[in-house]
């Protein structure tokens, strides 16, 4: 089952913990390659220094302050892209970076980071602002193989987000979440 934007407007924190072990579709013509989420990072507010909306609301940021459940892509280093989806409610900049996804077939080192997850699926700027709850082109779904997708909090490791050191007090928020490794692969 697809998410809906009621999934997303929620508080983030919440939402990064459940989007783990759900799955990330990207359809490319008649292929669709599945990959199931085991990383993210949050981003929550103008307070939040780690967050691009730490600078207010800008052209880059503006998605950001948008609707839930809508895909923020923007490139780091000139050549990498990362995907984040728009959480909480309009006007409150806030989204959830996917970091590392598993796909089935895939050596698990080759799709860790949002660079690569992003360069694989094929993800770039022309799916920024895109409406992730359609199931068109790139969307999010619950796992075939259970119920609800959802990974019990005893499974889930919370740790600093990566390369924030220039956010001050922020840069020690466990604000990164990924599935414990010893269960990774298991359904």
């Amino acid at each position: 089952m697809i998410l809906k934007k009621s999934f997303y407007a929620r508080p983030t924190l919440e939402v990064a913990r459940k989007l783990l072990g759900l799955v990330l579709v990207r359809k490319i013509r008649r292929k669709e390659i599945r990959a199931v989420i085991t990383e993210v990072e949050a981003y929550v507010g103008e307070d939040d220094l780690a967050s691009h909306a730490s600078k207010g609301r800008t052209k880059r940021t503006e998605l950001m302050y948008g609707e839930a459940g809508h895909a923020y892509v923007y490139m780091i280093y000139g050549m990498y892209h990362c995907l984040n989806i728009v959480t909480e409610k309009k006007d409150f900049p806030a989204a959830v970076l996917i970091r590392t996804v598993k796909i089935e077939g895939m050596e698990y080192k080759k799709t860790n980071g949002p660079g690569k997850l992003c360069k694989f699926l094929k993800i770039d700027r022309r799916l920024n602002g895109h409406d992730m709850t359609k199931g068109e082109k790139l969307w999010i779904e619950t796992r075939r193989s259970r119920a609800t997708g959802e990974i019990p909090i005893k499974n889930i490791v919370s740790t600093t987000r990566i390369g924030v050191d220039y956010a001050k007090h922020c840069k020690d928020y466990l604000w990164r979440f990924s599935i414990d490794p010893g269960i990774i692969g298991k359904k």
